[in-house]
């Protein structure tokens, strides 16, 4: 069993099972499976997010692995992602509990819980206007360089998210958001993957997804090389060269995107 309490749960379920006590806790809840609980709840006025996962049995870990997908077996990736990412300089949640019991990977009961990031927004919710009503460059480009850099930075560390899009970039706006004064904190770790190194594979998929989210944002060609330029961090002419397979694969990826919303929502259509 693991069991890392800090404050103020540590105090709050003294002498009592941590196991128990997390899954008396109430508050909004945002997804309400058989195998997970996801809430958001407040102690002593501060609010806290909560996942408990109660174990998938061994048919959808067989059912996962069928596919080539790793299974998400417990709060145990979201735990070791953020303490990754923290060491490697990249802004995301505080968490201030962790539990894990149960050897037997098909029913393990754990949780975790995390800070709640208040206020913010998500970048997708922020730039949802901007083809109609675009910001100042000078912010967009500065929230460009920080997910390009944040990005990088998690993949330099071996992590990769595997739900990459930019719905789990949190944008903070205890103060007016300027291109010298912007924070942004990632999001949503529960499936990601820590390595030594990311293979190839699932970085262009993380890189896939944060593009494909922000199709339809105004983006221009500038801005995607403003991204790739401080992601790589390589100059433009070797960015090209070296990643054609990547590039290519966005473009075609994009244009079969784009080409299924239009004849989605074309005139006459049933959708």
């Amino acid at each position: 069993m693991t069991l890392v309490l800090n404050e103020p749960f540590k105090s709050l379920w003294a002498g009592r099972d941590a196991f128990v006590e997390v899954e008396k806790l109430q508050g909004e809840v945002f997804r309400e499976l058989e195998a997970r609980r996801t809430l958001r709840t407040e102690v002593n006025g501060q609010g806290y997010f909560v996942k408990i996962h109660r174990g998938v049995g061994w048919r959808e870990i067989f059912k996962n692995w069928s596919t080539l997908k790793k299974p998400v077996l417990g709060a145990d990736q979201e735990w070791q992602a953020i303490e990754a990412l923290t060491r490697a300089g990249v802004p995301t949640m505080t968490a201030v509990a962790y539990g894990e019991r149960g050897a037997n990977p098909a029913n393990r009961h754990s949780f975790i819980i995390t800070e709640e990031l208040a206020p913010t927004i998500s970048l997708e919710d922020f730039s949802r206007h901007w083809p109609t009503d675009p910001p100042a460059p000078e912010l967009k480009h500065a929230l460009i360089h920080r997910v390009a850099e944040m990005t990088g930075r998690m993949h330099r560390a071996g992590v990769n998210h595997r739900d990459c899009y930019i719905c789990h970039f949190l944008l903070h706006t205890d103060t007016p958001p300027t291109p010298d004064n912007l924070r942004l904190s990632l999001i949503d770790l529960h499936r990601a993957q820590i390595r030594a190194e990311v293979p190839r594979r699932w970085r262009d998929k993380d890189l896939s997804g944060l593009y494909f989210s922000a199709l339809n944002i105004g983006l221009t060609e500038r801005d995607k090389l403003r991204f790739l330029r401080t992601y790589f961090q390589r100059p433009l002419r070797r960015i090209i060269t070296e990643e054609a397979v990547l590039l290519s694969m966005l473009e075609r990826k994009a244009a079969r995107l784009q080409t299924r919303f239009e004849r989605k929502y074309a005139p006459g259509s049933k959708a």
